[in-house]
């Protein structure tokens, strides 16, 4: 597993935490110093905590879990949406969907919807509607397309969700607590660490840094989906070397 190091977390600013009148006392054990009136973070704290979660991450791919990456930050968005299609994970980058995990049923009849009116779009079996029922239906899946294309492949509750801002997703945060969905959080220093069940401490605002932390967590599940193609090809290897 290749984490970043010091100097390369140091290099993208991970390390700069919030002004200290914004800091969570419960990160205290997070936080190595403050300087200038902010406070500057662990990135001894920061690898051990990435080390431990890129391991967990690649095993839950391996057995075939789903990982929602879920960012509404601005500056994070374009990071997070483009990782999550490189590890072929579902994502949620323009708001949250209110009930997304609390409702779960009614939000997967709606991907449901979306993905049969995708279907019939690109079949071309939107014809049979007259013109203005099909110009209904395009303006209405533009719209849907905005928040629910990468929920497309959701169809059930995901295993867990990779918040890169768990201060920024406080919705997302107490949904995934409230059913007992696993949370992985950058924690900068103004967030609760408890309120996360993997988190890592870093900085939330640069992009930089989100980059390098979204990327290596990216990394780590298409290192686990590979290992667990792997693992297949030699069982069916074994399977027919007995058949044959």
């Amino acid at each position: 597993m290749t984490i970043p190091s010091i100097l390369e977390m140091l290099k993208a600013g991970v390390h700069f935490g919030h002004q200290t009148s914004r800091w969570h006392p419960k990160m205290a054990s997070f936080i190595f110093t403050k300087r200038h009136g902010v406070h500057i973070i662990n990135l001894e704290e920061t690898k051990k905590q990435l080390e431990t979660v890129s391991v967990d991450v690649e095993k839950m791919a391996a057995a075939g879990k789903q990982i929602l990456f879920v960012s509404t930050k601005p500056q994070a968005r374009d990071i997070v949406k483009q990782a999550a299609i490189d590890c072929g994970m579902p994502y949620l980058t323009d708001r949250w969907l209110g009930g997304l995990l609390t409702n779960f049923p009614e939000m997967k009849k709606l991907i449901t919807k979306y993905n049969t009116l995708k279907q019939q779009q690109a079949s071309g079996e939107l014809e049979k509607y007259t013109k203005k029922e099909q110009l209904d239906i395009a303006k209405k899946l533009e719209k849907m397309d905005t928040y629910l294309t990468g929920l497309s492949g959701l169809q059930k509750m995901p295993d867990a969700i990779f918040v890169p801002a768990v201060q920024r997703e406080k919705t997302a945060v107490i949904e995934a607590n409230r059913t007992g969905v696993p949370i992985i959080g950058i924690c900068d220093t103004n967030a609760n660490p408890d309120t996360v069940t993997h988190p890592i401490p870093g900085n939330d605002d640069a992009v930089g840094a989100i980059s390098l932390i979204v990327n290596t967590i990216s990394t780590a599940i298409k290192k686990g989906k590979d290992a667990a193609k792997s693992k297949k090809v030699e069982e069916v290897a074994v399977a027919e070397k007995k058949d044959a």
